[in-house]
């Protein structure tokens, strides 16, 4: 099987700044606001939530190929990409265009001021889903909003299954646009803020979202997660970790294990244990796509986690 991964490829700069924002903010004079926050440090990380996802899929040894649009800049994301073995077939550049960029800066309280520009992004509707090459599950996740509709709706009529997970790129749809997709995805995956969001949208409850699609997952951070299949609920436990370094892309680590799950036809209950346990090894690592394991490794995990094979 082969999983198509529909979104955004992103250079995310990262930068701290040794001090407190309040400190240098005068809350009296916002309207007129002109700081310069002194930042020696900066980190660039490959992200965006196609290559995250393709990246963490990759380490679970499934067969998945990212699609995006990109830019003149890609060079270092594309030689990265070869060197770990995930496909840039469907990686498509647009001339005269940076690769989406996100520039975070943090300060010592953890309050984070980002800015972000979408670039090449905003032509995925540009390109279009391969219908007719081995394409067995699809998924949706943030990227331009005219090119998440059209390749939920190639997707839909080309009637290859597929997971719809908006994350950020949710506010961006309205209630007509949301029953669109639910009529159209296999599977919805969101987290609660998004959930709650979609019910506020939709006028639906997480419940009859699920009577909609095959299954509906939500994650809910140190709470574990719950998967809505057949009539039923599922709650999965968190995997408890020590070593909380960066949440960043955790929800992308998710993601890839429940494609790995649906690939190889695995039940609800390990399909989303996978996730979980997929999320928890990220979150020990800064960056998105920084932290590695061997497959081998991966089910061995797994079982002490778990007391079960995978």
């Amino acid at each position: 099987m082969t999983a198509l991964i529909c979104g955004s490829f992103a250079y995310d700069n990262i930068m701290v700044f040794q001090d407190q924002f309040k400190n240098h903010i005068l809350p009296d004079k916002v309207h007129i606001l002109n700081v310069c926050f002194l930042v020696p440090d900066m980190r660039r990380e490959f992200g965006g939530c196609a290559g995250n996802i393709a990246y963490n899929l990759k380490l679970l040894e499934g067969n998945g190929k990212p699609m995006g649009t990109v830019g003149m800049d890609f060079g270092p994301y594309s030689q990265w990409m070869d060197e770990i073995g995930v496909s840039r077939d469907y990686v498509t550049e647009i001339d005269n265009s940076y690769t989406a960029q996100a520039f975070i800066t943090t300060d010592l309280d953890d309050n984070q001021i980002t800015a972000f520009h979408p670039g090449a992004m905003n032509c995925a509707h540009d390109i279009q889903v391969p219908i007719n090459d081995g394409i067995s599950l699809g998924l949706i996740s943030p990227d331009g909003r005219d090119g998440m509709i059209q390749h939920a709706e190639q997707f839909a009529n080309s009637n290859i299954p597929f997971i719809f997970d908006p994350g950020q790129g949710l506010p961006m749809f309205g209630a007509d646009e949301l029953n669109t997709f639910l009529e159209q995805a296999t599977y919805v995956t969101v987290n609660d803020y998004e959930s709650q969001l979609m019910q506020e949208r939709t006028g639906l409850s997480e419940g009859e979202m699920a009577e909609r699609v095959d299954a509906l997952v939500v994650t809910r951070g140190a709470e574990g997660s719950a998967v809505y299949a057949q009539g039923k609920k599922i709650t999965i436990p968190v995997v408890v970790v020590d070593d909380l370094r960066d949440p960043t892309g955790c929800g992308d680590a998710y993601r890839a294990g429940l494609i790995y799950g649906l690939m190889n036809d695995m039940d609800w209950d390990t399909t989303c244990r996978i996730a979980s346990l997929m999320g928890a090894i990220k979150i020990q690592s800064h960056g998105t796509q920084n932290h590695s394991f061997s497959l081998a490794e991966f089910k061995d995990k797994f079982k002490q986690e778990f007391d079960r094979d995978l």
